[in-house]
């Protein structure tokens, strides 16, 4: 599907430190060591308390495909240092030119609820190549969850049909349609973007503006032309003008639509007080007979304000939301990062790696690591990440990774599986690529394993996730000793 909607190849997509970067490790012999890293992010998004892991499906039709071509190896060529002379070797554009991937990817199953400092995803292979796709995994896969997350948020307020109708509003192309496949996973029913409808076979859905209202003589005749033009599809968008005496309008076309065999789908409210006008709305089509006229709500909506509405008693059946949901308004970007976990030395051993930093919530996690997922039968109870070369500690015991005096036993819980699993392997994908509906059931299922308190919007109890008690004791002491080797080489 990416190569419907670009032609060249996408080696190019990434940070030009990335190439820099690799170029240095090809240039001292390191190429091809063997690193692991993971992509995770710090705090859930929106202020909220879990997040909903999408993207990865592109990520590995990415994987599956990129390569530096001849034209991208032409443009690095042209690219110089500071001396003006050639920023890369001749022969180290050659060796990108001949390149083949060989990482392992390992990665949380599209539609998962993820939290803050999980891997949702983990590379392992020589770090020329781990660098190299850094950026673009987060590319990928920062935005789509980002918006995932807001839709299952916008439809857990709106408690009925939400449609996505944020193309017009979306940052570009790219944004627009991987904000409707995202959308769709966070639970979305429909989109009004009709190429994102054809790449991804989401249900598509929309009917008239206020143009073609405005376009006749009366409010009246646009109704009626548009019943005329198309009698299976009339949701009439009756605020042009006057919106209860459009709605009265609507109901006089819905009567001879009526007759003709044919049944109003329902009408549209885009401004004004929403609450107050589909109350009144209601009332008049279901005394004229159109109980099942569906009422649509859009204009500039999010959760916060679906919920206020439906608090004052709105008579709201499908909410349309765009521009809040597509650029994911409140947060426009989710923080995911991408860190060192671990280096295999010459003689075979692992090395885990720690980046240190002033706030404690950037201090990285070391190992390779995996997330092992607790449950039982009313629900998920906690989640552990643990390095798989120390394994999971007979204790059991999980640490926070902010504040070590939070600590929780899951050990002898009913159930656990880890939930990193292989999806690319030597070049190939092997697993992953789940059908759009497969990704939506999953994400659904999910979050109906969250207790109640965790989805909700303002100040979410939060999920339990912390560190094998092992590995904490590991990146505790590996953090001691940093800093206390920084204390004995101060001046």
């Amino acid at each position: 599907m990416l190569d419907e909607l670009y032609r060249p190849r996408l080696a190019l997509l990434t940070d030009l430190y990335q190439l820099t970067m690799a170029y240095g490790y090809w240039k001292v012999g390191r190429a091809d060591q063997e690193a692991v890293f993971h992509l995770f992010f710090r705090k859930p998004p929106f202020a909220g308390g879990y997040a909903i892991a999408a993207g990865l499906g592109l990520a590995l039709e990415f994987l599956g495909s990129v390569r530096f071509d001849q034209t991208d190896i032409s443009y690095l060529r042209t690219l110089s240092g500071n001396d003006g002379r050639p920023l890369f070797d001749d022969d180290f554009l050659s060796y990108l030119a001949e390149l083949k991937w060989t990482v392992s990817v390992d990665a949380m199953p599209e539609g998962t609820v993820a939290f803050g400092h999980e891997p949702l995803v983990r590379v392992r292979g020589p770090i020329l190549q781990c660098q190299l796709l850094e950026t673009p995994l987060l590319n990928i896969i920062n935005f789509p969850t980002l918006i995932a997350t807001k839709a299952s948020r916008i439809c857990a307020a709106a408690g009925g049909e939400v449609l996505e109708f944020g193309l017009r509003r979306a940052q570009g192309i790219d944004g627009a349609l991987s904000a409707s496949r995202a959308a769709y996973i966070g639970g979305c029913a429909a989109t009004s973007n009709v190429l994102a409808g054809k790449l991804f076979g989401i249900p598509v859905k929309g009917t008239h503006a206020h143009s073609w209202v405005m376009s006749f003589d009366t409010e009246a005749e646009s109704f009626e032309q548009y019943a005329a033009a198309m009698p299976n599809n009339c949701v009439f968008l009756v605020d042009t003008y006057d919106t209860l005496d459009g709605v009265r309008q609507a109901v006089e076309v819905g009567r001879r639509l009526r007759k003709s065999g044919h049944e109003m789908v329902g009408i549209r409210l885009d401004s004004g007080d929403l609450a107050y006008l589909s109350i009144e709305a209601r009332k008049i089509l279901d005394e004229a007979g159109f109980p099942e006229a569906g009422i649509v709500a859009s204009n500039d909506l999010d959760e916060h304000v679906i919920e206020n509405l439906r608090a004052q008693g709105a008579q709201i059946a499908v909410w349309g939301v765009g521009t809040k949901l597509i650029t994911a308004h409140d947060q426009p970007a989710l923080g995911g990062v991408y860190k060192l976990g671990a280096l295999k030395c010459a003689d075979g051993r692992w090395q885990p790696k720690v980046k240190l930093s002033e706030q404690a919530i950037k201090t990285s996690i070391p190992g390779i690591l995996q997330l092992r997922r607790y449950e039982c039968d009313d629900g998920f109870i906690g989640d552990m990440i643990y390095d798989e070369t120390l394994g999971v500690d007979p204790r059991g015991i999980i640490v926070d990774v902010r504040d070590p005096t939070r600590q929780k036993r899951l050990a002898g819980k009913a159930h656990a599986v880890d939930l990193l699993t292989p999806v690319f392997r030597n070049g190939e994908i092997t697993s992953g690529s789940d059908t759009l509906a497969t990704i939506r059931d999953r994400a659904s299922n999910q979050l109906s394993r969250l207790h109640p308190t965790i989805r909700r919007f303002m100040n979410p109890h939060e999920y339990p996730v912390g560190l094998d008690i092992g590995l904490h004791e590991l990146r505790d002491a590996m953090v001691h000793q940093a800093r206390q080797a920084k204390l004995e080489t101060a001046p």
